[in-house]
């Protein structure tokens, strides 16, 4: 890759910040905030329907089966929802961001245009395989849903390369400040799409497992102890719970990876002012006029962490070539602590399920289990949504790390605040919109009538033991 000089001295020239960029921040961070809690949903709740699919046909289990037709509907209804606030970040792109997409839609465009692929096949094959229930034999069935989990993984990929890209930017010739020649190739497969593919995809395994998990524990609090929503309970916690300590492992590689080759990013992870060694970790905290305050100090911690030793030396925020603000690195490192303090919470969660079921392949009898997986859930898309902080925020004040600054990408015409206006609206309308749907449908569910209607597959007798465990 060659990359030619910028000029990055003349772009700091004292200027103010356009009146936009604010309110182009603001909406940026709440739709993203918004579409990323749905991503989970469609990259690994179609697989944990798949799940329940296969068991169903694998074991004649009519429970299994009716659980993964619920399981399509609620997908069908996710992923619709997930179309509309797609579609708006679209727009958003090159209607608050111009300076970006005109100077490297070339290169930044390349990733949504593989996106946008995965996406009709991920819709083509949702529309399949729902209406395929009762139309379609029990095996073909099942694998047409197959491409539907497929589709939604190189989906998530190529936005997290597109992200990645903005991170460590690369594939790309520029020539006069313009871009001249993109290898396809590097700028997908950038310098952080592997560590960052490998975190999401985790993470929405992790988030839809839990989420799933939690409706369920909520019910069988209530007294539902069936085989239904034990077995929806299983499904998502298991897959949750197995997948726990791996992202212990995957997290703690990407943010060596991040002291590599991110040293401005890990700096306001580390809320670390000047570059030293010895660099303790530093908990809770906030950082006010280049002063650490409030915060509990591990001695050595952060350099041990980074470079497996004390005398690691960790570059600071005076190393980066432009300095953020310190509010900019409170949130960065604030998010980070939650992000890693939510995780071990579910790790220990994870490997209370876990004892339990070594010893007596069952689940904790303490309901206090049952009340933490409850809200499990929650905790999840917390850490979700602090991880995706931390990726975003911790780039500025860059939009392209090195090459455009966020205030120079962003629009200098229009009011942005009403633009935000309606994206409030339009989000709103959704959010309730689906919400109220998916209630209704729970409600319906929820009736015995419903429950015998098996969509194939289990004989009669199975299905009059699967309705009567249901009353029970």
């Amino acid at each position: 890759m060659r990359v030619a000089a910028l000029g990055v001295a003349a772009s700091l020239a004292v200027s103010h910040d356009p009146s936009q960029l604010l309110p182009a921040r603001e909406q940026m961070a709440f739709t993203l905030g918004f579409h990323i809690v749905l991503v989970p949903f469609g990259v690994a709740f179609t697989f944990l329907m798949l799940v329940a699919n296969y068991r169903g046909l694998r074991h004649n289990d009519p429970q299994a089966l009716i659980l993964a037709e619920h399981w399509s509907k609620v997908a069908a209804v996710l992923f619709a929802v997930g179309a509309v606030s797609g579609t708006v970040l679209t727009f958003e792109l090159g209607l608050l961001w111009p300076g970006l997409m005109g100077r490297f839609g070339a290169a930044y465009g390349i990733p949504f245009a593989v996106e946008g692929v995965f996406f009709f096949l991920e819709a083509i094959f949702v529309a399949i395989y729902v209406y395929g229930w009762r139309r379609l034999a029990p095996w073909p069935h099942f694998w047409s849903g197959v491409p539907v989990t497929l589709a939604g993984l190189g989906g998530t990929a190529s936005v997290v390369a597109a992200n990645g890209w903005m991170n460590q930017p690369g594939g790309i010739t520029l020539r006069g400040g313009q871009v001249v020649d993109v290898d396809a190739w590097a700028v997908f497969f950038n310098g952080a799409f592997w560590y960052e593919a490998l975190h999401m995809f985790l993470a929405a395994y992790i988030v839809a497992g839990f989420v799933v998990a939690g409706v369920y524990a909520a019910a069988m609090l209530k007294g539902r102890r069936d085989r239904y929503h034990r077995l929806g309970f299983l499904i998502g916690f298991g897959t949750a719970a197995v997948l726990m300590p791996v992202q212990i492992f995957v997290g703690d590689v990407a943010a060596r990876e991040v002291f590599h080759r991110e040293p401005a990013k890990f700096a306001a992870v580390e809320m670390l002012p000047h570059t030293s060694t010895h660099v303790p970790e530093t908990l809770g905290g906030v950082l006010i006029d280049g002063r650490v305050r409030y915060g509990i100090d591990v001695p050595d911690a952060a350099s041990i962490l980074a470079g497996y030793r004390p005398s690691t030396r960790i570059k600071g925020l005076d190393a980066a070539p432009v300095r953020p603000a310190d509010r900019l690195v409170t949130i960065v490192h604030l998010c980070f602590d939650a992000m890693v303090g939510t995780g071990f919470l579910l790790l220990g969660l994870s490997a209370w399920f876990g004892l339990a079921w070594w010893r007596r392949r069952d689940l904790p009898r303490s309901r206090w289990f049952l009340r933490a997986s409850t809200i499990s859930g929650v905790v999840a898309v917390l850490s979700l949504e602090s991880g995706w902080v931390v990726t975003e925020v911790g780039r500025q004040p860059w939009t392209v790390v090195g090459l455009l600054l966020t205030k120079d990408a962003v629009t200098t015409t229009g009011n942005v605040w009403a633009f935000f206006s309606g994206a409030l609206l339009i989000y709103l309308g959704v959010g309730v919109g689906a919400v109220l749907v998916l209630r209704s449908m729970r409600r319906r569910w929820e009736s015995a009538a419903h429950a015998v209607d098996v969509p194939y597959g289990p004989d009669e007798a199975r299905v009059r033991q699967a309705a009567e465990g249901s009353r029970e």
